[in-house]
C-alpha cells in the first residue's frame, strides 16, 4: 500500500523591502573637532605598515630603574603583541626610554593610547595645564620655559604627578622637542623597589596606613609649602586619602607611594610620629640605588609608570630652550 508522505511545514520566505533612497540633502557627517578624536583617526588610516613584537629589542638601562626600546617608530600602529610586549615592560622596568622619534603632537597622542586613555583630573581639583577658570588641562601639555608652556627652568623636586587628586594618573609619555646644552635631566625613582627593601618591621606598621597628599595648585606662588602638614595649618583644599602602601593594578607589586617633598599627612596618626615616619621613609627611597638620570635627546619619548615611580627634574640656564610635550594617561582608585 502506498502511503502519503506527511507535508513538510516550511517558513515563509521573508524579503525585506528595498531600501528608499537615500536623501543626501538630509543628512551632514558630524565633523570631529577634538585633538584626540582627530589624532586617533588620522591613526587608523595611517599608509604606515604596522610594527610587530619581534622587530623592536628592550635593553634595561642598568640603573635603579628603566629600560631602552630601539627600532619602534611611534607613527606606526602597533600589533597587539607589541602594545602586550611593551606593557609587559614597562610593569616590569617602571620606564621605557624610546629614541629617536619624529612626531607631531597628534601622533604622540595617538601613540600614547595604545597604553590607555587620557588623564583629565576633575575640574575642582586643578594640574598642571588646567586653567583659571577650572577647565581640564589639554590632552597634550607643553612642559616648557617657553610661551605657552608650563613648569619654567628651576629645579622640580621629586613628585608623583597628580598624586592629589582622587584618580591619580596611571602614567605619562614626555616627548622632547628641544633640550638645552646643560641641565634639564630627569630622574626616575624606584619605589617598588624601595618598598621591597624596607625591612619586615617598618613594613607592617606602615601596611594600611592611609596618606593625603595635598594638591601644591592651590597654593600661591611663593607661599611656603610644608612637608608634613600638621594641626596648626590649614590646609588650602580637600585632600583625598590613598594608599602608603598601594598594590599595582597589573603586576600586583607593592609600591611606597610616597614623594619626597609633597605636601602630606598620615590619617589618624600623630603628628610627630607621622612626622618622623614620613621622614624615615623619604630618606629610604631616596637612595641612589633605586635611581636611574636621563639626559634627554631631541627625539626621545619617556613612558613612566606613575603608579611605580616619582621623578625630579634638574635646572638648566633660562636663556636656553626646553620644549617637551606630554599625554597623562588615566588611573583608577588606588588600592
Amino acid at each position: 500500500m502506498t502511503t502519503l508522505a506527511e507535508p513538510v511545514a516550511t517558513s515563509p520566505v521573508l524579503v525585506a523591502p528595498s531600501p528608499a533612497p537615500l536623501d543626501n540633502t538630509r543628512f551632514a557627517v558630524r565633523p570631529l573637532f577634538t585633538q584626540l578624536s582627530l589624532a586617533v583617526h588620522a591613526a587608523a588610516h595611517s599608509d604606515f605598515p604596522p610594527q610587530l613584537a619581534d622587530d623592536i629589542s628592550i635593553t634595561p638601562t642598568g640603573g635603579g630603574v628603566g629600560a631602552v626600546v630601539r627600532r619602534l617608530d611611534a607613527r606606526r600602529p602597533l600589533s597587539a603583541a607589541l602594545v602586550q610586549r611593551l606593557q609587559s615592560a614597562l610593569d616590569d622596568n617602571g620606564i621605557l626610554i624610546f629614541k629617536q622619534q619624529v612626531l607631531s603632537d597628534e601622533q604622540l597622542l595617538a601613540f600614547s593610547t595604545h597604553f590607555g586613555s587620557v588623564f583629565h583630573s576633575p575640574a575642582d581639583v586643578p594640574v598642571l595645564g588646567s586653567s583659571d577658570h577650572g577647565g581640564s588641562a589639554p590632552d597634550v601639555v607643553p612642559v616648557a620655559n617657553v610661551e605657552g608652556g608650563y613648569t619654567g627652568n628651576g629645579e622640580l623636586y621629586p613628585h608623583i604627578d597628580h598624586q592629589w587628586t582622587p584618580l591619580p594618573s596611571a602614567g605619562s609619555l614626555l616627548y622632547a622637542q628641544e633640550v638645552p646644552r646643560v641641565g634639564g635631566d630627569t630622574t626616575w625613582y624606584n619605589l617598588a623597589r624601595a618598598w621591597d627593601d624596607l625591612d619586615e618591621e617598618t613594613q607592617r606598621r606602615i601596611e594600611g596606613l592611609q596618606l593625603i597628599t595635598y594638591n601644591p595648585f592651590v597654593r600661591a606662588s611663593g607661599q611656603k609649602r610644608p612637608l608634613y602638614r600638621t594641626p596648626d595649618v590649614t590646609p588650602l583644599g580637600h585632600g583625598f586619602p590613598h594608599p602608603l602602601v598601594r598594590t599595582h593594578p597589573r603586576s600586583g607589586r607593592r609600591i611606597l607611594f610616597l614623594a619626597t617633598h609633597s605636601e602630606v599627612e598620615l590619617v589618624g596618626v600623630e603628628p610627630a610620629v607621622g612626622i618622623a615616619l614620613i621622614a624615615h621613609l623619604r630618606a629610604h627611597l631616596s637612595q641612589a640605588k633605586y635611581q636611574y638620570t636621563h639626559r634627554w635627546e631631541v627625539g626621545d619619548i619617556v613612558h613612566w609608570d606613575n603608579q611605580a615611580t616619582l621623578h625630579a627634574r634638574t635646572a638648566f640656564d633660562a636663556s636656553e630652550r626646553r620644549v617637551l610635550k606630554r599625554v597623562s594617561l588615566a588611573g583608577a582608585r588606588p588600592f
